[in-house]
């Protein structure tokens, strides 16, 4: 296999079944940032995100042959969710989910990139950063997932049900949920409400309308 080119998921992972480990060593590479960014995401402990970045690559390699053609970044994702789940109920407590405004290191993107704010607007974007977090972890866990891996990993609806394992309707039903929650939850405050559309950017399309194909 020519490494120089840009091989699809399927030849990568045929080539890996044929013995080539650099082609795995390709597909951590494409995919290693989604992963630990999915991981971080659920537990907001950065090792943790990585020891669980480790460990689904690890369990992805040695279990390739149950893996049967599809998406296969979301087979990937979901045995990263499925792990960090685990982790997650063995230590009984909720994921504090962090929020970067900025979108600097994690991929969070916002409908509107926020403009260059002076140090009290900065304060201010903190606080409401703080008001939409508190919402987040009062979401049940179930639609918390869901709205984290549409509205801040940007997944499709299709990609969300291949990680998380349920129907496509289920996860409508759970980010519909999810979001008409965080709405009332931030209703009571205008800035708050502003930040909370910013954070949702595709709450009318919704992320049916983004590509749910391999990257």
């Amino acid at each position: 296999m020519n490494v120089h080119l840009d091989p699809s998921d399927d030849a990568l992972i045929q080539a890996v079944r044929s013995g080539e480990l650099a082609a795995f060593n390709l597909l951590v590479e494409r995919y290693q940032r989604s992963v630990y960014a999915v991981a971080l995401r659920l537990l907001h402990d950065r090792y943790l995100a990585e020891d669980i970045t480790q460990e689904t690559f690890l369990r992805a390699y040695t279990s390739l042959d149950d893996y049967r053609g599809g998406s296969f970044r979301a087979w990937l994702l979901r045995i990263a969710h499925n792990r960090a789940l685990d982790v997650l109920r063995s230590m009984q407590r909720r994921p504090a989910t962090s929020l970067d405004l900025t979108g600097s290191d994690l991929g969070v993107r916002w409908s509107v990139e926020p403009a260059p704010v002076s140090p009290v607007e900065h304060a201010t974007r903190d606080e409401l950063r703080r008001r939409l977090e508190a919402g987040l972890a009062m979401l049940p866990e179930d639609q918390r997932i869901t709205v984290i891996l549409s509205d801040v990993e940007g997944f499709s609806y299709e990609e969300i049900a291949a990680i998380t394992g349920v129907s496509l309707g289920t996860v409508k039903s759970r980010l519909s949920r999810g979001r008409a929650r965080l709405r009332a939850l931030l209703a009571a405050d205008e800035s708050s409400r502003e930040l909370l559309e910013g954070f949702l950017r595709q709450a009318n399309d919704g992320p049916s309308e983004r590509s749910s194909g391999s990257e």
